[in-house]
């Protein structure tokens, strides 16, 4: 059988743009972003705009983004990063995998708006950097830090003595941390260990009495709008605080380029959530007190001698859990 010879030309080119199109198929690189922000928060948008960002950078990366923990929680999504099941991460890092991440939950580090900005956005703080070397030991690439604000206890009853150290009478929940534990317990209250997960069946079960947890924010847009919780007592002693970060495993099959967009994109991500969280928190402190909550505000004597207890009763313990360097790195003046 004999072809038309245009028509075998036709074909030719056909197979030919076939083969360059597979090509430009198989050079795009396909990542896993996992993430925890529901997609009622306002950091899900931001991540959203820093994965279209990178899509359209033209390096060729195409990124399906699955957020709310809809592939785990922040200390699932850690080993899924090590292990190279997820590509890039948007979480808040838990110490489980190395004690010397505790010092992601030092009490009484930041206090205002300048001091979180210039710890947790700047990627060259002492904060960032010892962050990044931990990460790196663990086979994961620090991207970059955001702090949303000040962290508060949600609560379905009064806690005795609230502003005070004190026996509340009550046992709430803490995250995965032994130096929020020790915090927490300082304060006067009794303590449970829960992943995030578990905290709002737990707090309407009655299981729990409340839960240290969440910047004003968080605790009207998943307790307040729940119909859970009475009460939000900012105490302050953390920072709500997410990390961006790649799998070390991914990040190899990178080429330089493709990093540079990625990093520079997640920096950019991580400052428009603080810049836009911290303007937003007196604004969900009143719609706690729309939704009847009560808020157990401290006065500036108080504030101050709650950070100074937490110095006093939970800093010097804190050298052996995190490492007397990496504490003397982190408070220095």
């Amino acid at each position: 059988m004999k072809f038309n010879r245009y028509a075998l030309g036709a074909m030719s080119g056909l197979a030919l743009s076939s083969l360059m199109v597979t090509a430009s198929i198989a050079d795009t690189v396909r990542l896993k972003l996992a993430g925890t922000y529901p997609a009622t928060h306002f950091g899900h948008e931001i991540v959203e705009n820093m994965v279209k960002e990178i899509e359209d950078a033209g390096v060729g990366i195409k990124i399906s983004y699955f957020p709310a923990s809809q592939l785990g929680s922040g200390e699932e999504l850690v080993e899924d990063a090590i292990r190279g099941n997820v590509d890039l991460v948007q979480a808040f890092i838990y110490a489980q995998t190395d004690p010397r991440l505790e010092m992601m939950n030092l009490p009484g580090l930041v206090t205002t708006f300048d001091e979180l900005k210039s710890v947790y956005a700047n990627p060259e703080s002492n904060m960032n950097k010892i962050l990044a070397e931990i990460m790196d030991d663990l086979g994961l690439v620090y991207l970059g830090n955001t702090g949303e604000g000040l962290v508060g206890i949600v609560a379905n009853k009064k806690p005795n003595d609230p502003n005070g150290f004190g026996d509340k009478g009550m046992n709430i929940r803490v995250w995965s941390s032994e130096v929020a534990k020790k915090t927490t317990e300082s304060l006067g209250y009794r303590t449970t260990t829960m992943n995030w997960a578990e905290v709002l069946p737990a707090l309407q079960a009655g299981v729990i009495d409340g839960a240290i947890c969440c910047t004003p924010e968080w605790a009207y847009s998943t307790f307040a709008t729940a119909g859970v919780g009475k009460y939000f007592i900012p105490v302050n002693t953390a920072i709500e605080a997410s990390s961006f970060y790649a799998s070390g495993k991914s990040w190899e099959k990178l080429n330089q380029e493709q990093r540079d967009v990625i990093r520079a994109a997640a920096q950019k991500a991580a400052l428009a959530a603080i810049d836009k969280s911290w303007d937003r928190n007196e604004g969900f402190i009143d719609k706690l007190k729309e939704a009847g909550w009560e808020i157990l505000e401290y006065n500036t004597e108080e504030r101050a001698a709650l950070v100074a207890h937490i110095q006093n009763n939970v800093w010097p313990d804190l050298a052996d859990m995190i490492g007397q360097d990496i504490m003397d790195a982190l408070t220095e003046k």
